[in-house]
């Protein structure tokens, strides 16, 4: 496995150990589609969210929450409409897209910067 796929895998294991610790229910992680992928979709208590977790080794090239452009966003509301659809769920139902950017602290430890409603 490539370096920055294992930084990406344990992004993901400590953005759902966030959202555990706020008491969030991890419905699915890692759903995919011909389209793409949506990270985790959780429930947090009042309603359904999807979460986009970016992770980095450090921010010389950005912080992670920079990775999100306009086009990723409207990308990550296609990619929620499918899931809401593939479960059975009406696209009318209220869906949150949330953003969890990660950066390397030191070994297996991550500052978390979790920015809620960004599209």
């Amino acid at each position: 496995m490539r370096a920055k796929d294992v930084l990406g895998r344990l992004g993901e294991d400590a953005a759902v150990r966030h959202l555990m610790g706020l008491g969030w229910t991890i419905i699915e992680r890692n759903w995919r589609c011909p389209e793409g992928e949506l990270d985790i979709v959780a429930h947090d208590g009042s309603g359904l969210v999807v979460c986009e977790v970016k992770t980095r080794s450090r921010a010389a090239y950005g912080t992670p929450l920079e990775a999100i452009t306009p086009a990723k966003a409207e990308r990550l509301r296609r990619l929620a409409m499918r899931w809401l659809a593939s479960h059975g769920i009406s696209q009318a139902a209220a869906v949150r897209i949330d953003v969890i950017g990660l950066l390397r602290a030191g070994p297996g430890r991550f500052d978390v910067d979790h920015l809620k409603a960004v599209c």
